[in-house]
């Protein structure tokens, strides 16, 4: 291996690890900041003696948020399904706090939006169950693309 080969892995390696850095550090940033909200959201609901559901459901969109994160902490890898149910609880969250102030188009924009959403989900599904990545059909396809 020359010496332009040699510094050119090296910077590599560097960026590499600095960018997995920052790339934690910002997982840690919002994990932080999420456990936080959920404090004080938990703060509120006992200061005000009860529990609304649209409480219920900005709790529920804080764990989705940490349990993203921790999907990617434990596999290396974010699920495109993770930020579709927060997207669908979002929504689910602003069609049932707005109710009153929304026309029907609105409500039926919004339902319609979560029904997308949960299509792309189903899809989503269907094709990770149905044509697998070769890494997730086990060791032996894992030996058979080494050897191809």
């Amino acid at each position: 291996m020359d010496i332009q080969s040699r510094t050119f892995d090296r910077i590599r390696g560097f960026f590499s690890g600095a960018l997995d850095a920052v790339e934690y550090l910002g997982l840690l940033v919002i994990a932080i900041a999420t456990s936080m909200a959920m404090y004080q959201e938990v703060m509120v609901m006992v200061g005000r003696g009860s529990v609304a559901l649209a409480d219920l459901l900005l709790m529920f969109l804080y764990l989705e948020v940490l349990a993203m994160i921790g999907q990617y902490f434990k596999s290396g890898q974010l699920p495109v399904r993770f930020p579709l149910y927060i997207a669908m609880v979002a929504l689910a969250r602003y069609l049932i706090l707005d109710l009153k102030e929304m026309n029907e188009w609105r409500m039926l924009a919004v339902a319609g939006a979560i029904f997308l959403l949960t299509v792309g989900v189903l899809i989503i599904r269907y094709g990770h169950v149905r044509y697998p990545y070769r890494e997730d059909k086990g060791e032996t396809n894992a030996k058979r693309f080494v050897e191809e």
